[in-house]
Parts: structure tokens; C-alpha cells; sequence
């Protein structure tokens, strides 16, 4: 198989749930202890091969173009003061020229609509998509290195998915599952946010995708769903049966970062495994009375 080159990261949403702080810092940017959200999903897909990330902003998201930025006299200042650590940590953030393309999704739409805002930059080829809200943490495999490493072999649409509890399959899309080899799954059919005990199983589709371009024409049609938005998961379903597709069920840890619970213990968990903080937050746990 051709290898994805293209990355789509639909970072357009308002981030009410985090209101005020997404008044002025978009959700993307919040961090993670030091790094934001949107740092570690590019790293996961730098991982897995990507060289080319298609972000999908909006009004108000000026701020995700200023970090990928070259910060000139941030950088002359570093060095003035002969700061080599922190401009280490800097030049791990830096993408080359040209390897970022930003497209603006007008209308808050819903997840289908953002990714089709980036067919022009996809074109004819195979690509991901990557929700950073969702922190699939797993750095010995990363999630979309693992979907890319079965795209190779089994062509087709890969899926990220894991196995959530029946009274929050309303939450997600799920899968009907057919044929199960290992971590693997054919998908049979897709269903967005069904209604309490209709769910067809309970593997819910977690924000990693690589799909092939017919998806976008599908998306042209424009055709509503679930909260009257274009819903990427019904789209997905109408190439079932058509190409090959395929869940991939992600072993690591997930972090809902689009919840503030889920965003406070991705920090007290990826915090704990750092050695520069980790003894800190750990004795301080060991003061509270949980």
C-alpha cells in the first residue's frame, strides 16, 4: 500500500466546555503538564510517518498558526542567555517549511464538515485524521503508527476503537462487528451516537481514522445526521461493503480531553510519569484524603 503522507486535524471548535480559558486560548493549546494538546497529536502522527498536517481552524484560532511559528526573539533571547535546554525543547516543536497547510472551516458544521474542508489539500490520496481532543497515550506504540503499520496490509479505511461501557455507547460512533483476528475487526456498519440499547456492540470509534479520498465525495452530498451536522461516522458507513474497513482496537490509555475531568487526569497521569515532576505530585496525592 501507498503510505498516508496527509494528516487532517479538524481544530475548529469553540471549546465551550473550557470556557473562560477558550475565550482567549484555543482548546487545542491547553496543556497537557507542559505540552498542548495539539503538540502531542502531532507527534503521534510524525510517528507513524505523516509529513504533511492540514489543520482545520476557524475564526478566533489565530493562535494555532502563532505556535507553529518560528518565535524569533523568543529563540534570539534563548540563546543571548545561553538557554540550550529550553531552546531544545523549542526546536522539538518546529515543523519544517511548508509542512503545515491551514484551511478554514466557516461554519460550525460537525466533524464531516471539517474534513471535507481539507479535500483540496488531500487531493487522490489515502489520509488520517486525528481528533487531539482525544489523548491516546501509548508512546511504546503509538496509536496511528499501529493503524498505519495494518493500512500497509490490509488497505482500505482503518478505524481506531475501544471497548466503552453499554451505558455510554450513546456517546460515540459504534461499530457492528464482523470477523475479529487479534486486535483487528471488520466493520460490518457504523451507527452515530445510538439511542440507549440499540448499540450493535460496544466499540466505539476514538478519534483516529486513515481513509481513503471517495470520502470526501461522499461528504460533498452534504447530508445531515445526528444533531443536524455532516457526521464524518455516516459517511464512513456508505464505504462499508464498497473497500475494505477495518477497527483496530488501541491497547494504550485514553484521555477524553474534551472533558475537564478527562483533561485534569491526563495531567496528574502523564505528570506522574515525568521525572521532573512526578515525585512532587506524587507525595502531594499522598496528602490527600481521596
Amino acid at each position: 500500500m501507498k503510505p498516508v503522507k496527509t494528516a487532517v486535524f479538524p481544530v475548529g471548535g469553540q471549546g465551550t466546555r473550557f470556557l473562560p480559558a477558550t475565550k482567549a486560548v484555543p482548546k487545542e493549546l491547553l496543556p497537557v503538564v507542559d505540552r498542548p494538546l495539539l503538540q502531542y497529536a502531532v507527534d503521534e502522527a510524525l510517528a507513524a510517518g505523516i509529513e504533511r498536517m492540514v489543520f482545520v481552524t476557524a475564526r478566533g484560532k489565530g493562535a494555532l498558526e502563532e505556535y507553529f511559528d518560528v518565535a524569533g526573539e523568543l529563540v534570539a533571547s534563548l540563546k543571548a542567555k545561553g538557554k540550550t535546554a529550553e531552546l531544545a525543547v523549542l526546536d522539538a516543536t518546529q515543523l519544517a517549511p511548508g509542512q503545515i497547510a491551514y484551511v478554514r472551516q466557516q461554519e460550525p458544521a460537525g466533524l464531516g464538515h471539517a474534513v471535507w474542508c481539507a479535500r483540496h489539500i488531500v487531493g487522490d490520496d489515502a489520509f488520517a485524521v486525528l481528533l487531539p481532543d482525544e489523548l491516546l497515550w501509548s508512546p511504546a506504540a503509538p496509536a496511528l503508527a499501529e493503524m498505519h503499520d495494518a493500512y500497509k496490509t490490509l488497505g482500505g479505511n482503518i478505524i481506531s476503537v475501544l471497548e466503552v461501557p453499554e451505558a455510554h455507547t450513546s456517546r460515540y460512533g459504534i461499530v457492528t462487528p464482523g470477523h475479529v483476528d487479534g486486535k483487528i475487526t471488520e466493520v460490518l456498519g457504523l451507527v452515530e451516537k445510538p439511542a440507549a440499547g440499540t448499540a450493535p456492540s460496544r466499540l466505539a470509534v476514538i478519534g483516529r481514522y486513515i481513509l481513503q479520498p471517495e470520502v470526501m465525495t461522499i461528504l460533498s452530498a452534504g447530508k445531515r445526521g445526528a444533531g443536524n451536522e455532516i457526521q464524518l461516522t455516516d459517511a464512513m458507513a456508505d464505504l462499508i461493503g464498497v473497500q475494505p474497513f477495518h477497527a483496530l482496537t488501541f491497547t494504550g490509555t485514553r484521555f477524553d480531553c474534551g472533558d475537564k475531568a478527562g483533561h485534569i487526569t491526563a495531567n496528574i497521569a502523564l505528570a506522574l510519569e515525568r521525572e521532573d515532576v512526578g515525585p512532587a505530585v506524587r507525595a502531594w496525592l499522598r496528602t490527600q484524603a481521596i
